[in-house]
């Protein structure tokens, strides 16, 4: 299979949607001081680091990429609960919905002291839906009624044209090549899944699903399926009806306080205070899901059960290599042992360590210490958990590689050394290698 774009823009994607969170938020995004800070953060710490043989082994791969993505997703929680500075750390406002059915909501927004934000009633009429291609229903143990030879076609989404390169042998059954244009198209990564569904009689078809929904820009398709122009053989179109639109995309339809609006996503802002997700459709006229601001110790409750969470996803994530990655009980001892340092203070505002080093929320403990007079107080140590954690989760993404079973070749002689910047990047190059 071959499709239009570089092979080398795919390799990091690959490894991060098979082995690592996918998560997008706007704490990806970097100013030009803090990239510049990492810079300085990674020569710092190669300057006097020791030289060694890397483990290339596609396990060590995996671990690495997955630990750095973990990191990251573990230091957007704790960024998306008030920011990184420690002041501000798990104070964010929280939203509420009246109606998850219909409707959940996320702040967005800033709140000075004193603001009087508004509160929204969201009545939904339709969802947005994604585009669906099903194509012909055929027998499955029938050969191809096609002559053997390497076909090709052309999927056009988002204004790129991806070109879908395969072979059919003299003993391909319709299943077989079904099963495999599934394959080839979900596995692109291009926006869209592609599944075999069974039918009566032993037959089958290949559903394809779009991952985004709605009409943009007045078009009535999400992506095209053709093969007019393609590079080697036509006519796996046709035959297998690849090209069939079944369902096409549509806009959600939904109204706030009354007045009427759509959007080609289920996902909408507020003026710019909530982010939206539409998630049903009112069941009568008239059914709303309301949009406000939990209290302030409700806001903090749920801060904390999110960092909480966060914590013991990323705890998690690690544990599931302790087989095959035996620098992972290290790490493993590090993250946890941050919590058993604060353990004590911990407790006294309803956070338990458990024995396997993952924390354990008792909501009632939580909330009475909140609303007790002496709560910035008592919260205090659970801030500098939260930055001590913070930092460890930095130390994880900056370099990976302290964790895969690496041997020391020779230390540096310390005070004498040029710097070198890119040793901490070294497993993307491994990952090139073996891509490639």
């Amino acid at each position: 299979m071959s499709y239009g774009v570089s092979n080398l823009t795919n390799v990091y994607n690959f490894y991060m949607t098979t082995y690592a969170p996918k998560s997008s938020t706007p704490y990806d995004s970097h100013k030009k001081s803090e990239l510049r800070s990492v810079y300085n953060s990674i020569v710092k710490l190669n300057k006097e680091s020791p030289l060694y043989i890397l483990d290339t082994s596609r396990s060590s791969r995996e671990f690495a990429v997955d630990m750095k993505e973990n990191a990251r997703e573990l230091r957007n929680t704790i960024a998306s609960l008030g920011g990184l500075d420690e002041e501000e750390l798990l104070n964010k406002k929280v939203a509420y919905s009246s109606n998850p059915d219909i409707a959940t909501a996320d702040f967005i927004g800033t709140l000075q002291e004193g603001d009087d934000l508004p509160s929204y009633d969201i009545e939904v009429d339709s969802l947005a839906t994604p585009q669906v291609n099903s194509s012909k229903y055929l027998p499955n143990d029938e050969p191809v009624a096609l002559p053997p030879d390497t076909y090709s076609f052309d999927i056009n989404i988002d204004d790129l044209n991806y070109e879908f390169q395969f072979s059919i042998k003299p003993t391909d059954t319709n299943r077989d090549v079904q099963d495999r244009l599934a394959r080839l198209i979900t596995n692109a990564n291009i926006g869209i899944r592609a599944q075999v569904v069974p039918g009566e009689d032993n037959t089958s078809y290949l559903r394809m699903e779009s991952n985004s929904t709605g009409q943009k820009d007045g078009r009535d398709y999400i992506y095209r399926v053709s093969d007019h122009r393609t590079s080697k053989t036509s006519g796996t179109v046709d035959y297998f009806g690849l090209n069939h639109v079944t369902t096409q995309a549509s806009n959600a339809s939904y109204s706030v306080n009354g007045e009427a609006r759509t959007s080609a996503s289920n996902r909408i802002h507020l003026d710019r205070i909530y982010e939206i997700e539409l998630t049903g459709v009112s069941s009568e006229e008239g059914e709303t899901a309301s949009i406000g601001l939990k209290t302030d110790v409700e806001s903090l409750t749920e801060n904390v059960n999110t960092l909480v969470r966060g914590f013991n996803s990323f705890l998690q994530a690690v544990a599931e290599y302790t087989d095959n990655q035996p620098k992972s009980h290290q790490l493993f001892n590090e993250m946890s042992g941050v919590a058993r340092v604060f353990a004590k203070q911990l407790t006294s505002v309803g956070l338990n360590l458990n024995l396997d080093g993952t924390l354990e929320v008792d909501d009632e403990t939580l909330r009475q210490s909140a609303m007790s007079e002496d709560a910035a107080e008592a919260f205090s140590p659970l801030k500098s958990f939260t930055n001590a954690v913070l930092r460890k989760s930095n130390q994880v993404s900056l370099n990976p590689m302290n964790y895969v079973n690496n041997i020391i070749v020779a230390y540096k002689n310390p005070g004498k050394n040029f710097a070198s910047p890119y040793i901490t990047s070294a497993y993307s190059g491994m990952m090139f290698n073996s891509y490639c």
